[in-house]
């Protein structure tokens, strides 16, 4: 049976966010900062991407390549109305971000980079998770699964407990998988070692927005992203937000800042032909 498309896209003006969710995730986890900024009048875009939203075997079925076409064609669809787009994610989703832009320059405006994670080396991830790389190709690294632990990426009490009641109900589309087969992490890492080859060739400005308590990517991956793009980087590092900044209690800060790139980069380069705001939104 197939997977139910849990995409979120609202109408807008000429300026496209394209945001993209993480390894085992959901729209869902951009849902509130995609709202707010479409109510500041933006075109935004965050697809499913390819195996996602179902079951383990689902997301197995898929690789990283899978991924990135979900997402280019997502791009594809948002430049037929939008003039500039800033793609961004949060987490695997920023290195997904940070690939397209390097294998499509001139329809990547913008990022916005949302905890950029290039290595699990946060504060909540059990020490002996480097022997994966070494165990992989085993029959017992390939059975193994990162299951989410606490505090679930969010510092936010109130929230963490929305998630804890998410993924007890076993609602993948609402929550993300409980945990991560090891082989979709494999494919991640090809992904990564991908986009680092690439990055000094993105040249286009870079929001990145990072936790200095970042419990699953610690803020290391903050600064290798900076230190390897191409371009201007505008880092903001958050001091009370844990990884999923999208839903944390700073997330203000990060549509702010968010905005801010979209101001910016529609003085640099006004809109050719107007493109319409809607009202309405299709989730």
């Amino acid at each position: 049976m197939p997977i139910r498309d849990h995409s979120l896209r609202y109408a807008g003006d000429a300026t496209g966010f394209l945001l993209i969710h993480g390894l085992g995730g959901t729209p869902v986890e951009l849902r509130l900062v995609a709202r707010a900024l479409h109510r500041a009048g933006h075109t935004v875009h965050c697809p499913q991407l390819a195996g996602h939203c179902g079951t383990e075997a689902d997301l197995l079925a898929t690789g990283w390549r899978d991924w990135a076409k979900s997402a280019l064609a997502e791009l594809d669809r948002m430049r037929e109305s939008c003039e500039r787009v800033i793609v961004g994610g949060l987490s695997m989703g920023a290195v997904m971000a940070m690939h397209i832009a390097a294998e499509r320059p001139l329809d990547v405006d913008g990022l916005a980079l949302y905890a950029p994670t290039l290595r699990y080396d946060g504060w909540s991830i059990p020490w002996y998770s480097f022997l994966l790389k070494l165990l992989i190709n085993t029959p017992v690294g390939q059975r193994f699964s990162f299951v989410e632990r606490e505090p679930y990426g969010v510092k936010d009490k109130r929230t963490r407990h929305i998630i804890l009641n998410a993924m007890a109900s076993g609602d993948s589309a609402e929550a993300g998988l409980h945990g991560t087969p090891s082989r979709s992490v494999q494919q991640m890492w090809h992904l990564i070692a991908r986009t680092r080859r690439q990055m000094s060739s993105i040249t286009c400005p870079a929001l990145l927005v990072h936790a200095r308590e970042d419990d699953v990517a610690g803020l290391s991956n903050a600064f290798e992203v900076q230190r390897r793009l191409g371009g201007l980087v505008d880092a903001v590092i958050l001091d009370d937000s844990y990884h999923l900044v999208t839903i944390d209690q700073q997330r203000d800060i990060l549509i702010e800042r968010s905005l801010g790139l979209a101001q910016r980069l529609s003085r640099a380069a006004p809109a050719r032909r107007p493109v319409p705001l809607h009202a309405d939104a299709v989730e």
